[in-house]
């Protein structure tokens, strides 16, 4: 299953140095841009930020234009369950 959310990767976490701390890269985007996900790739929503699973191990965080409410009614919309 897929949703449309318009996003701008804000975050992305390379892995772990070490010394077991995050290795980040913080992006400066201006521009969100549409993208159609998978929600198989989604791991957390919260008020700002999507986290989602990306290639090489590697997660991201992207902000997201519009609510958390939006998102939610997006993913009821596709069937999936939202307590």
């Amino acid at each position: 299953m897929f949703i449309e959310i318009e996003v701008k990767t804000a975050i992305i976490v390379h892995g772990y140095d070490t010394n077991n701390q995050e290795i980040i890269e913080e992006l400066n985007e201006e521009d969100f841009i549409k993208k159609i996900v998978s929600i198989d790739r989604i791991q957390s929503i919260s008020e700002k930020y999507i986290l989602v699973s990306s290639s090489h191990e590697r997660v991201m965080y992207w902000e997201y234009k519009g609510s958390m409410e939006e998102i939610k009614l997006k993913l009821i919309n596709v069937g999936i369950p939202i307590a």
